[in-house]
C-alpha cells in the first residue's frame, strides 16, 4: 500500500469527540520512548505528521490522522513515563482505556516495543489487558538499526518465549527502524490487505 495523502484530523481526551464516520482505524501505543511518533512519520513518509520531541510523553491527546482518505491512523499517549503525574497518568490510562474498549471503529492495535530491551513487565501487562478485552494487536519492535542482525532475532525469540507462556498463539509482529525505513512496507501491507479484508465482508 502506498500512502498518498496523510492529514491530521483532530486531538481529544475523550471518545465522543473522535471521528463519527466508520472508516477503519488503526491505534498505535507504547511506553514513552520507544519513538512512536518517528515511525508514524516514516510509516506515512512525513517528516512532521507526527510531532517528535527529546522529551518523552509528548503525546497527551488521542490524535486523529486521516490516511489514504479512507482509514485513521491514530496516535495514543505513552505509556509508564516516570516524569509525568499520577493523577494525569490516571487521566490519560481512562481515557486510553475509554478508547480501546469504546470504539467500535479499531480494527487492531500497534503495540511499540524498543527492541534492545528484555521483555518489560508494562509491555507485556499491557498486551494482556488488549488479549483480556478482545481487542486484536500486532507488536512492532522498534529500533531495529540499534543492533545486530543476530541479536534481533534473539531478541524477538526471548519476547515470543516470554509470550507463549501465557497466549496460545502469538500476535502477528514487525521488526521497524524509523531512521533505515526498515518495515515500512511490512506494516502498511498488513493494514491493506486487513482493510481489503473488511471491504469483502461488505460486499459479501
Amino acid at each position: 500500500m502506498k500512502i498518498k495523502s496523510a492529514e491530521f484530523v483532530v486531538s481529544n481526551s475523550e471518545v465522543e469527540k473522535c471521528p463519527k464516520n466508520q472508516l477503519p482505524e488503526y491505534a498505535f501505543i507504547g511506553r514513552s520512548n520507544v519513538g512512536k511518533s518517528s515511525l508514524i512519520n516514516m510509516l506515512t513518509d512525513r517528516k512532521s505528521l507526527a510531532k517528535t520531541s527529546g522529551r518523552p510523553g509528548k503525546t497527551q491527546l488521542i490524535n486523529h490522522f486521516l490516511i489514504n482518505k479512507n482509514w485513521y491512523l491514530v496516535d495514543l499517549p505513552g505509556y509508564g513515563y516516570a516524569r509525568v503525574s499520577k493523577s494525569s497518568k490516571k487521566k490519560f490510562q481512562k481515557f486510553i482505556t475509554n478508547y480501546f474498549e469504546q470504539r467500535q471503529q479499531l480494527v487492531s492495535a500497534f503495540v511499540l516495543v524498543d527492541i534492545r530491551h528484555k521483555p518489560q513487565p508494562i509491555d507485556l501487562e499491557f498486551m494482556q489487558y488488549l488479549g483480556e478485552s478482545g481487542i486484536p494487536f500486532a507488536i512492532i519492535f522498534t529500533k531495529a538499526d540499534k543492533l545486530k542482525p543476530k541479536a534481533i532475532e534473539k531478541h524477538v525469540e526471548d519476547y515470543c518465549e516470554m509470550l507463549l507462556k501465557t497466549w496460545e498463539e502469538l500476535p502477528p509482529h514487525f521488526i521497524t527502524s524509523s531512521s533505515k525505513g526498515i518495515g515500512q512496507e511490512d506494516v502498511l501491507e498488513f493494514i491493506g490487505s486487513t482493510n481489503d479484508e473488511i471491504e469483502q465482508l461488505k460486499s459479501n
